[in-house]
């Protein structure tokens, strides 16, 4: 295909159920699935369909995105012209209130807007970081120029919360009613990614901040459906947004099963990390690892059952784990049982401890603690 596409990545703090998840870092940053991040997935999205240039929108505790993305070396990112550029609106909390969130998506992209007017690409693609999916973006495209369409959004029929957005289209699949907050969902539930061109995205921003509109699923794609061509993508595979504790639990549990993992690591689109040196996992004749994701420089001397362990996890003889995720560095000492927990970085759990939650309320221990 000759037409080019441009990434645009949203990866900054905005109101979420994930608590004391992100007290030192925002969503997309979110470890997930034992190797990864959360914004690995798009970023791999984007690569997979020959994206070269992508930019990421940073704003709030970005300083552990910061460190993930580095010069974009894992991903093919790393370029003498374009690849990825980190766009951190500094200023912006000065200009706004203290907290310093953007309002919405329209504002963010107002604070780039000089990159924005640079891009060379024909497309760009609008995507958020703290969506897991493995999504054939050229596919997407495709579909967009065979529409005629002006902006087109990629939606799944799997619901999802009230707060969503959600679209309704006719049979050739424009959409003809957006809405959000509802109290009964219908319709298509929107993915918060789209496709549309370049000169069109420049001139929807400068409207927008022109009339102090800050809102892309209220001040345009409501706003303007009647007036632009507004296309649906229903996308059939996996996908799933990380914006809760409960949310991030079950979703992590639910790559323990093949097929599920399979819909996700489809080996057509691989998904790419940062780079990890760590020495392989060990795990001890007399320890026990059953149906379980083990990350590089794990030391498994106890029990683990149905967990996922990130790298240089140790868990100490006599201790057992089970349906836990434990993020990078976390160390179970001796005769420890955990049930149901996700234990932040490098988190230490006592000698003998016991923390049990259940599948709906996992009990959740902050990076650095000693419990």
């Amino acid at each position: 295909m000759n037409h080019t596409m441009h990434g645009i990545i949203f990866s900054y703090g905005k109101p979420t159920g994930l608590g004391d998840l992100i007290a030192h870092r925002i969503p997309g940053s979110m470890p997930f699935g034992g190797n990864y991040r959360v914004v690995d997935f798009m970023l791999s999205s984007m690569v997979n369909a020959g994206i070269h240039d992508v930019g990421v929108i940073m704003h709030g505790k970005c300083q552990s995105m910061l460190d993930h993305l580095g010069n974009g070396r894992s991903w093919d990112l790393s370029r003498n012209r374009g690849g990825l550029t980190l766009l951190p609106a500094f200023a912006y909390a000065e200009s706004r209130t203290s907290a310093g969130r953007f309002r919405g998506k329209v504002e963010a992209l107002g604070c780039v807007l000089e990159y924005l007017r640079e891009i060379r690409q024909e497309y760009v693609v609008l995507a958020d970081s703290d969506l897991v999916i493995n999504l054939p973006l050229e596919q997407v495209l495709q579909e967009h120029i065979a529409s005629g369409a002006d902006l087109t959004e990629v939606c799944t029929a799997e619901p999802g919360d009230p707060s969503d957005t959600y679209l309704e289209m006719d049979e050739q699949g424009r959409i003809v009613d957006v809405a959000y907050d509802v109290h009964t969902p219908a319709g298509y539930r929107c993915l918060n990614v789209c496709i549309l061109r370049r000169e069109l995205l420049v001139q929807l921003v400068e409207e927008c901040m022109a009339h102090n509109r800050y809102s892309f699923r209220h001040h345009i794609l409501q706003d303007q459906k009647d007036r632009l061509h507004l296309h649906a993508y229903v996308w059939q595979g996996y996908a799933a947004r990380i914006d809760t504790v409960q949310t991030y639990y079950r979703r992590s549990m639910e790559l323990l099963d093949p097929a599920q993992r399979r819909l996700l690591f489809d080996p057509r689109r691989p998904i790419l990390a940062k780079e990890n040196d760590a020495p392989p996992a060990y795990l001890d004749p007399a320890g026990v690892c059953e149906n379980s994701l083990i990350a590089d420089g794990c030391d498994i001397q106890g029990s683990v059952k149905n967990c996922i362990l990130f790298r240089g996890v140790r868990v100490e003889k006599g201790a057992q784990v089970e349906n836990c995720v434990l993020f990078k560095g976390t160390v179970v000492k001796k005769d420890a049982t955990l049930r149901c927990v996700i234990a932040d970085k490098a988190v230490t759990i006592r000698e003998g401890r016991t923390l049990i939650g259940d599948e709906s309320y996992p009990v959740v221990v902050a990076r650095n603690a000693t419990v």
